[in-house]
């Protein structure tokens, strides 16, 4: 369960610090990758941090800018915004 208290522009804002230049790619490979890295420099559970991955997608905090069900864009970048 995701705390009320939990800052979601802070946590976006480490993640995307967290991240190489030109990371994420793909969309599941992308997912992953920022799934992993609130496991292990956050803390969080796997299912935490699916969870917080899934909720920051939906609150615009991160956009996947390519379409994930089409193979010639599936391998698109990801916009992280803080400022969602």
């Amino acid at each position: 369960m995701i705390s009320d208290d939990l800052d979601l522009r802070q946590l976006t804002a480490e993640l995307k610090a967290s991240l190489g230049p030109g990371e994420p790619v793909g969309y599941l490979r992308g997912k992953s990758l920022m799934r992993d890295i609130l496991v292990e420099r956050k803390g969080f559970s796997e299912l935490e941090a699916e969870e917080l991955i899934d909720t920051l997608e939906l609150r615009g905090f991160l956009r996947f800018l390519g379409d994930p069900t089409e193979r010639s864009v599936a391998d698109s970048h990801w916009e992280i915004s803080p400022h969602a």
